[in-house]
């Protein structure tokens, strides 16, 4: 089973937060013990396979649980609040994470086929998905056999996710010429620079649209303004160098971007609603 599979690896690799890499890129477990505290994220384009244990996500208004035998899509970049309602010590929570891989996306999915334009949902996962994915972990531990295997594997993971129930979901984004192709490539370029500032005209030229209507479409994909995001990436990061690094808030702030702590301690507790010091403390 893909579950004795997931749970010997995650109970073997777990760091104390419960996140588990693997070798293969995109590839990633949790594992926890107890429910979860609320988790401020912005999401990029994935799908999330519960193998033991309950989740919530809720995106905008939306309330998404899910549990064994059900997946989460997340297909844009966008901020999410997620927490993990059922698990314990005798039955803790597990889930496998994949990253789409874009560039497989594209090359597989040009072929046509619906699209759904809502980027969060929840499915049963294909019989197929479960059989490429339980295929793929059992390598995770063999590493000569994953070096040979695992692009085929990946590929094949791939296919079977736009050809099963989830395909209407996330085959947008392998569509370059797609609204969700063309504002991906301006996320990827904030992602990738969200510690500087950005101007409108550089993301919307990335993107391939005009200024009015790449704000038009960011905001209706992402539920942000770039600017909105940008911020969002940089809090999120400084929460991680704060609270897992143990980074102090200037340094940890001065790191993400920002010039002036006051300024980064207010837009803090708008996101997260307490402020740093607070968070530091119930970590310490």
């Amino acid at each position: 089973m893909l579950l004795d599979l997931c749970r010997r690896f995650a109970d073997a690799h777990a760091d104390r937060n419960g996140a588990v890499t693997t070798p293969v890129p995109g590839l990633t477990m949790v594992r926890a013990l107890k429910p979860g505290e609320l988790q401020i994220s912005v999401s990029r384009p994935m799908i999330a396979i519960a193998l033991q244990g309950r989740k919530r996500v809720t995106f905008g208004s939306e309330n998404h649980d899910y549990g064994a035998g059900e997946a989460l899509v997340i297909s844009a970049d966008v901020p999410t609040v997620s927490q993990i309602t059922q698990a314990s010590p005798a039955e803790p929570y597990y889930a496998l994470v994949l990253e789409f891989d874009i560039t497989i996306l594209h090359d597989l999915a040009q072929s046509g086929g619906s699209v759904d334009a809502e980027p969060v949902r929840v499915e049963r996962v294909d019989a197929d998905v479960v059989d490429a994915a339980h295929r793929l972990v059992r390598l995770l531990d063999r590493p000569e056999a994953l070096t040979t295997l695992s692009g085929g594997l990946m590929r094949e993971l791939h296919y079977w996710l736009l050809n099963g129930s989830h395909g209407s979901a996330i085959r947008s984004l392998g569509r370059v010429d797609s609204h969700a192709g063309q504002i991906a490539r301006a996320v990827g370029h904030i992602r990738q620079n969200y510690t500087r500032s950005v101007r409108i005209r550089d993301l919307a030229r990335i993107a391939h649209m005009s200024e009015p209507a790449f704000h038009a479409h960011f905001k209706a994909i992402t539920t942000l303004t770039p600017l909105q995001f940008q911020k969002q990436l940089r809090l999120i990061e400084a929460r991680r160098l704060m609270l897992t690094e143990g980074r102090p808030i200037a340094v940890a702030s001065g790191s993400v971007g920002y010039a002036s702590v006051p300024h980064f301690t207010r837009d803090y507790g708008r996101l997260f609603g307490t402020t740093p010091g607070r968070d530091i403390k119930v970590v310490a």
